[in-house]
């Protein structure tokens, strides 16, 4: 596949936050001796839209992909027809991630990449003859100013109407009066066609209710999503109508948008607050208007409409269009606990609001590739969602992104902010745990083969940034802890760092190891003991077998990163209790501690425990967001104070919890074989039903009990090709009196033990 090497632009003038540079139409008449199929690929400096004969033939919004372009330029390929005659191709452009000044917070508006958005494309088909035909993006193409009159991946879009030009993408239409393009600067990044699955329009939500706000009008739609709101309206020539999005309304009803731009320059803030999150549309006037922004998305419950009356503010004026990548289900848990489908369900809100091409960190405000919140919702994202296309693409922008000594960004793409804060192992695992998941519960091991120089790169990268002692204190750590409104950590950053740093290197072992790469499994096995046993020597108390911190996130993280042996498990785990207790048997950590300390407690009989911890009710807990009327994840525990976001989706892994213990569908427990699954419910009794499902490469999977007076009625189906067992669990047997099947579809009755 050929790919169209010529770059055009309208002009090297680039949009700025002061300076708004339109959205620049593109054209060019081709013509065929007969109807054809033609193939066209296009490249993408920014976004684009591309229109065949007045169609949009576009995958989606926002395409090609969100990429720092000097590492890699996406392109799309499609099969498209043209008719015989002339034929009008259009293009429209928008800044997207190669013009964003980004808040001027992450350095993007420094990026070397920076730039007016460009493109390039080919069209190949054959004629009657047989003869092949390639027409190429150079300056016979036609460029002019679109109505996007400003548009930003962050800031929103500006459309007026009146500027529009009508049929300028259909044969015929008169551009001799339109500029030619001009030659655009070859991008420095690798060219790739985009194989993650594109953005898409998924629901569409009608508001709840419309209420008056000040100079405007608020509506509600029930949920904070992604997306965009299509506009509908009978309005004036140059009425202007702005929309501005936000997640959260204050106690006086008034939207809160304190919390939506991150910004430096405060006199900005103040002089242009239109830049926060709006988009502003300018009527045409004299018909039905409808208006959809191209090149910019929104995370927001709430819009506030300015710019209308009273007449015209019905609820048929705005329909909220939610969009992520368009990736399918592949998990599934519901039970008799209400919170805890609520929970489920904001859990999967927030993972496919932040979800657009790769894992963002919140849809509302920053739209960053955090790699810590990637990794941290790797494995449930995994279980309940398709996203191993998606991971791969973005894994090629992470090994991209490194440096040649090794380091990672802490968001990616980036312009190059993000390697002297906000990075360390805890955000680098990142770079072991996308593979390593979609080895586990896939079976693949392309990512792996792929990745496996930036693996080595890596590991060498830790050892040189370890202290006198052999110990990591690099980065950032235990990050929003639940019951502190500062960053400081209570479990030593210097402990998170060491642990997970021998949990990468014990990952990339066995990835290593699954493709046969034998040397580089032995080096990472080394590495991965040589961590272990520093923080056995340096960081634990072992007279009360207490990890470093005295804290239920240290305590938990070693047990769950097998810091204390087998045979040490169960002081510490006692430990780990003790911890509790002293918090009233609340939980008091941060998100590297929420990974994994209700894991931990149902490892050892305590899911019940666990469970309480999450539904709650009352502070902390993840019910405690649901009395304050969340729809999806927050960013912080406490309501009041700085709760800086309210869609994050690095608290989800509840999400992988709910499957694994309540319905008990357990993945490839070894590690080892993907068609291996157990079945070992926790039968939590606060529930008098639970039912889960997964989706594996065999197969669907379902677990589903229900309490029948004192049985518990099992019902399980795996397909025939899966092996595993069949386990009642602690405290319970099978009526037969065993306590382990064979695993097979069926049903089965479950009863309690006597004491």
């Amino acid at each position: 596949m050929d790919f169209p090497v010529h770059f055009i632009q309208a002009g090297r003038e680039f949009n700025t936050l002061e300076k708004h540079v339109p959205a620049p139409y593109f054209r060019k008449e081709i013509y065929t001796d007969k109807a054809v199929t033609a193939r066209v690929l296009i490249a993408a400096c920014g976004f684009y839209e591309l229109y065949i004969n007045g169609i949009n033939c576009t995958k989606g919004p926002l395409a090609p992909y969100i990429s720092n372009t000097d590492d890699i330029v996406y392109y799309d390929s499609y099969e498209l027809p043209l008719k015989e005659g002339n034929n009008a191709v259009g293009i429209l452009l928008g800044n997207g991630f190669q013009n964003n000044p980004g808040g001027y917070i992450w350095d993007f508006d420094k990026a070397v990449f920076r730039g007016a958005p460009s493109f390039a494309m080919s069209l190949t088909w054959q004629n009657a003859d047989g003869s092949t035909v390639s027409v190429q993006s150079d300056n016979t193409f036609r460029t002019a100013p679109s109505p996007v009159t400003f548009d930003d991946y962050r800031f929103g879009e500006h459309y007026d109407a009146r500027l529009e030009t009508d049929g300028w993408a259909l044969p015929g239409f008169d551009d001799s009066g339109w500029e030619y393009a001009v030659s655009a600067p070859a991008p420095r990044g690798e060219a790739r066609l985009c194989e993650a699955e594109p953005i898409a329009v998924t629901r569409e939500i009608k508001p709840l209710s419309v209420t008056p706000s000040g100079d405007g009008f608020l509506y509600d739609f029930g949920e904070n999503c992604a997306g965009v709101c299509r506009l509908f309206v009978n309005g004036a020539a140059g009425q202007q109508i702005e929309l501005l999005h936000g997640e959260w309304v204050k106690e006086d009803g008034t939207l809160d948008i304190e919390r939506v731009w991150f910004h430096r320059d405060e006199a900005l803030w103040q002089r242009d607050k239109k830049l926060v999150h709006r988009d502003i549309y300018t009527c045409r006037g004299g018909k039905t208007e409808t208006y959809t922004p191209r090149f910019t998305y929104h995370g927001f419950r709430y819009v506030l409409v300015s710019g209308i009356t009273a007449s015209q503010a019905t609820e048929e004026l705005l329909t909220y269009l939610v969009m992520n990548s368009d990736i399918k289900e592949r998990g599934g848990f519901c039970c008799s606990d209400e919170t805890v489908n609520k929970l489920f369900d904001c859990t999967r809100r927030s993972d496919l609001a932040n979800f657009y091409y790769f894992p963002t960190d919140c849809p509302h405000r920053e739209k960053n590739g955090w790699t810590a919140d990637a990794a941290l919702s790797a494995e449930h994202m995994i279980i309940n969602l398709d996203v191993k296309n998606s991971y791969r693409e973005w894994m090629r922008n992470i090994c991209k992104a490194q440096k040649d000594d090794g380091s990672l960004p802490g968001i990616i793409p980036t312009g190059g902010w993000g390697f002297k804060w906000g990075n360390g192992p805890a955000w680098d695992c990142v770079l072991a745990y996308l593979p390593y998941y979609v080895y586990v519960y896939c079976g693949e091991t392309d990512m792996i083969k792929e990745s496996a120089g930036a693996f080595m790169l890596y590991l060498h990268y830790l050892t040189t940034r370890t202290d006198s002692r052999g110990l990591l204190k690099i980065g950032l750590g235990d990050w929003c802890h639940v019951d502190r409104q500062s960053s400081a950590y209570v479990a030593p950053l210097e402990f998170t760092d060491t642990v997970i740093a021998s949990d990468i290197a014990r990952k990339m072992e066995v990835m290593f190891d699954a493709v046969g790469m034998t040397a580089q499994r032995d080096f990472a096995h080394t590495l991965a003991v040589r961590f272990k046993n520093i923080v056995r020597e340096q960081l634990v108390d072992w007279g009360t077998f207490t990890a470093a911190g005295s804290c239920q996130t240290s305590q938990a993280m070693a047990i769950f990163y097998d810091i204390f042996e087998p045979g040490e498990k169960s002081a510490a785990f006692s430990r780990l209790m003790s911890l509790i207790e002293e918090k009233n048997g609340r939980f008091d950590v941060g998100v590297l501690g929420a990974r994994v300390l209700f894991h931990v407690l149902a490892q050892f009989g305590q899911a019940e425990l666990a469970f309480k911890m999450i539904v709650g009710p009352g502070f902390p807990s993840y019910g405690f967001w649901l009395e304050n009327g969340a729809t999806s994840l927050w960013e912080n525990f406490r309501v009041s104070g700085r709760t800086a976001s309210r869609n994050h989706h690095f608290w989800g892994d509840i999400g992988s919890w709910f499957i694994r213990y309540l319905s008990g569908i357990r993945l490839n427990p070894l590690c080892r074989d993907v068609n291996r699954v157990d079945i070992a419910p926790c039968f939590v009794g606060a529930l008098k039903y639970a039912k889960g499902f997964h989706i594996a490469p065999a197969g669907r999977i379902s677990s589903e009990w229900e309490r029948a007076g004192d049985r518990i009625i099992l019902t399980v189906e795996a397909p025939a090709e899966m092996s595993g067992y069949i386990r009642s669990g602690i405290g319970y047997s099978f009526d037969d009196g065993l306590s382990v099947k064979p695993l097979c579809s069926g049903t089965y009755t479950v009863v309690k033990n006597r004491s």
